[in-house]
């Protein structure tokens, strides 16, 4: 099956391009939203924000009342100076986005980890023992 791009006639192209671009794209200047994948397990919750070129230490990963919040802070300055000491050119650049989640209640807030690997925060939220589902069995009939 092919996928067709089709034109849509209410809007102009620029409009068009304008909506196409990615704007989630965290390693440009103009980054807004990282991607999250959030995927469940037997055991746990795994949620992967895609952040590359981040630092770690520029995260902050909290949970308050079953809200969990990750953001990310991060100030670039660019300075150049001439012979003279005086400032020739001085750029700064911010970058940040938060994004929050609700914990459903048969998770364990207190046992979150977090790492970040190549690019990617992963968090490991880890469910209660009465909210991990059971093998399933055969009951016999009599």
């Amino acid at each position: 099956m092919t996928l067709i791009r089709r034109t849509n006639d209410l809007f102009p192209t620029f409009f068009d391009d304008f909506l196409s671009r990615d704007m989630f794209n965290f390693s440009g200047s103009n980054a807004t939203m990282p991607a999250v994948n959030i995927k469940e397990s037997e055991s746990d919750f795994q949620v992967e924000v895609a952040a590359p070129g981040a630092n770690k230490k520029d995260f902050k990963v909290e949970v308050d009342n079953n809200l969990l919040t990750i953001s990310y802070e991060k100030e670039v300055k660019n300075e150049e100076k001439n012979d003279e000491g005086k400032f020739t050119k001085r750029e700064f650049n911010y970058q940040s986005f938060q994004r929050s989640f609700t914990l459903p209640s048969t998770v364990l807030g207190d046992k979150i980890e977090a790492k970040y690997t190549d690019g990617i925060l992963a968090l490991s939220i880890p469910k209660k023992e009465e909210a991990k589902t059971a093998t399933s069995r055969l009951i016999e009939i009599s």
